[in-house]
């Protein structure tokens, strides 16, 4: 790539100069801002893209899980919805089923992950520690304590749920609930700078995780039935399961699909696994970027991966327009 960081900055701030009458094929396209950094990185990529590539005059709408799916039921726009988690929005399966929508691609190919997570570090030197097994005969490796998500997270059901099933009282686990996300996160910080033990939930995509290498502690096999009951609060006897991976989507009105079908192919193969997504989510916070100058690193350094999701004669005009 030859065009500077700067360069092509101008341009994704708002220059279209590839939008011109020769090929403005594709019309005006309604796409969500959802208010946080992964979902605004995608649709800052997925803007570049339509507008530099094919020609589309593309309007970003700030909104949030719920908004957005109440509004394509109730007003058929936003006509793209970026990364949808489907467990918090049921909503949407429903539009999915009447028609009204269409799944383009699971925007997070391996799912969002809540896990529990240890250090690299210390797996490293205590290779015991990948599997919760290992981590509850050794509690003191991992600090003795297990950090978990705050009061009113949905996570927090589960997670204490969790703890009674693998009965951590019985093995020395003392359990700390953090107050904020704020102070979990810095909790992970902490412990990675000063390479100290812990034991903590968390979730990815999400720039701590691109930031600080965790390996997720292995809870044993996934059993539908148990986990169905630790989701809930009265689930009166917690069985062991381990935690569902969050099916992460991109939704489009089938309107738009029908109407701008190279576009709907081209959301088809935007996609991210996990740990990409985190590794971009820290490069944003390590340099204070916007999701626009997110998108423009992305852009800009991987050519190999996005190259591959648009049709030839975007990838011609884009060839051009970064060399």
């Amino acid at each position: 790539m030859k065009k500077s960081f700067m360069a092509v900055a101008a341009l994704i701030a708002g220059t279209s100069i590839m939008s011109s009458s020769a090929y403005a094929q594709c019309g005006e396209v309604s796409i969500s801002e959802m208010n946080w950094s992964s979902s605004q990185l995608v649709t800052s990529v997925s803007k570049f893209l339509m507008e530099q590539g094919y020609g589309c005059t593309v309007q970003t709408v700030p909104t949030s899980t719920v908004p957005s799916v109440t509004s394509i039921a109730e007003t058929g726009k936003p006509d793209i919805v970026t990364e949808l988690w489907l467990n918090s929005v049921p909503l949407y399966t429903e539009l999915e089923q009447q028609g009204k929508v269409i799944t383009a691609t699971q925007i997070i190919s391996d799912g969002g992950k809540d896990a529990w997570w240890v250090p690299q570090y210390l797996v490293d030197q205590y290779p015991q520690l990948k599997t919760i097994d290992g981590v509850l005969a050794n509690p003191e490796l991992v600090g003795g304590r297990f950090h978990n998500a705050p009061d009113g997270w949905g996570v927090r059901i589960k997670n204490d749920n969790l703890i009674k099933a693998f009965d951590f009282a019985s093995h020395g686990m003392e359990v700390f609930n953090h107050g904020s996300g704020e102070t979990l996160a810095a909790a992970i910080a902490s412990a990675n700078e000063a390479k100290e033990p812990i034991f903590v939930y968390y979730w990815a995509p999400t720039s701590v995780l691109g930031k600080y290498p965790m390996v997720a502690v292995d809870l044993g096999p996934f059993n539908a039935e148990a986990h169905a009951c630790i989701e809930s609060k009265d689930c009166a006897d917690p069985q062991k399961t381990a935690l569902k991976a969050g099916t992460v989507v991109t939704g489009v009105t089938s309107d738009f699909a029908n109407r701008e079908p190279e576009i709907f192919e081209l959301m088809k193969h935007i996609s991210f696994t996990s740990e990409e997504m985190s590794q971009l989510l820290a490069w944003q916070e390590s340099n204070k970027a916007s999701a626009e100058e997110a998108a423009v690193y992305f852009i800009t350094t991987q050519q190999d991966k996005w190259s591959g999701w648009i049709n030839d004669d975007a990838r011609a005009k884009l060839t051009a327009l970064l060399n």
